[in-house]
């Protein structure tokens, strides 16, 4: 048994997680690789390796003449019979190789040859193990800035996050602890390439796959992810079971689930909604927490007309947009937006929607307007029925009306509505 070269074996085994038959192959293809050095060819040569033992031998096929022309393929009866006394003329003997006898030059061959199998191994292990982690989460350590990208340790690789995988705004520190998502594992004469990032929509599904049991085994799904990095991610989700409210599972207990999400990403506000066969619940959905009349959707052109109460409508737009854009990213339609006013103005509502929403009389404006418009929820718990609001002074509602405050009055309206 050859202890040595079994322990040697075992150990790169269990390090480098390199098979042992690998590397049996390697020896022997270096034992081959250093008998062509010596003799000048190998196409006679046999190698016998022991897979349980590791004991190896080998062998040069020569054929028995009576006068030697080729010493490297043929071999005398008189040599021959000291092998073995039984050959004759014309037979093949196996004429022992003794490894020592090679020169420097064929053992350095074969050192080199072993060694390059090693490190094409290690990278091939390396790659197997982040190709199976391709679309999926790691986490790495920061080491340093290169520039404006960032080298991050993944432990038995590096991986440099981008400038465009960044979220804007994001600063790390050396030895910190980030997750990452990883977009795509290359293989290269140097190793894997791995490109990881922090930008993906993807990101955020792997998060809640990791902190929501209901979302890993499948009960909830998450349907579609709309993401602006750094400021606010839109998700839809579907409950396969009708006892689970999918919302609530990835909230979790007081938010704690969801802020676990948020506390990885910095930040970064999530708007949970749940998804819709229907294309007009779908998109009213979508576009929480702003609250909407109708929607009419066209399922073949992707193009939904909304319409919103006149003072929902910047919520339902969002700041600079962002709310709509969201919407419209995570549903697929395109989605125009209109107040009621707009829509009335425009024929999209009918002249009479006003006094159909039980919003008009007979006899002109009634001040009912049948719940639609909530005083409660549009001030607060705390309204008392005055407005205390900058421009008519602290709870002055019985006051006469002045015609001095028109003019300030048409105009911080006007900017209201703008």
């Amino acid at each position: 048994m050859n202890t040595e070269l079994m322990e040697a074996l075992t150990i790169l085994e269990k390090e480098k997680n390199i098979s042992r038959d690998v590397m049996m192959d390697a020896i022997e293809n270096s034992l081959l690789s250093a008998c062509k050095n010596h003799f000048g060819t190998a196409e006679n040569i046999k190698v016998i390796m022991d897979r349980e033992t590791c004991d190896y031998a080998v062998y040069a096929e020569k054929e028995v003449v009576g006068e030697v022309m080729d010493p490297a393929l043929e071999i005398s009866l008189e040599d021959a019979e000291k092998i073995d006394s039984s050959l004759h003329i014309g037979d093949v003997a196996q004429v022992p190789v003794h490894s020592k006898e090679f020169g420097r030059i064929a053992t350095q061959n074969a050192k080199n040859l072993i060694l390059q199998k090693i490190r094409e191994e290690e990278r091939k292990v390396v790659f197997d193990q982040y190709f199976e982690k391709e679309k999926d989460i790691v986490t790495g350590i920061v080491q340093r800035y290169v520039g404006k990208n960032i080298s991050i340790n993944l432990g038995r690789a590096d991986a440099m996050l981008t400038e465009n995988e960044q979220v804007k705004g994001e600063v790390f520190k050396p030895t910190e602890r980030i997750k990452l998502y990883v977009v795509e594992v290359k293989n290269t004469p140097k190793g894997p390439k791995i490109l990881v990032s922090r930008t993906h929509p993807e990101l955020v599904k792997r998060l809640f796959e990791a902190e929501v049991a209901e979302v890993k085994d499948g009960t909830v799904e998450i349907k579609s992810i709309a993401r602006e990095a750094g400021s606010r991610t839109k998700m839809a989700v579907w409950s396969n079971d009708p006892n689970v409210d999918p919302v609530g599972a990835c909230v979790g207990m007081n938010g704690a689930r969801v802020n676990a999400v948020v506390n990885e990403l910095r930040g970064e506000k999530i708007d949970i909604i749940n998804w819709d066969e229907n294309p007009a619940l779908l998109i009213e959905n979508a576009l929480s927490p702003a609250k909407v009349i109708s929607v009419m959707a066209d399922p073949e052109e992707k193009i939904a007309s909304v319409i919103v109460p006149d003072y929902q409508l910047s919520l339902a737009i969002g700041k600079e947009g962002q709310n709509a854009r969201l919407a419209a990213r995570l549903t697929g339609y395109k989605i125009d937006i209109k107040s009621e006013t707009q829509a009335i103005e425009s024929g999209d509502l009918p002249e009479n929607y006003m006094e159909q929403m039980g919003m008009m009389g007979e006899e002109g404006y009634t001040g009912d307007f049948e719940d639609e418009y909530d005083e409660e929820e549009a001030y607060g718990k705390d309204y008392d029925g005055s407005y205390e609001d900058e421009f008519y002074g602290e709870d002055d509602t019985t006051d006469e009306y002045d015609p001095e405050d028109e003019a300030e009055i048409e105009f911080i309206e006007t900017d209201e509505e703008k």
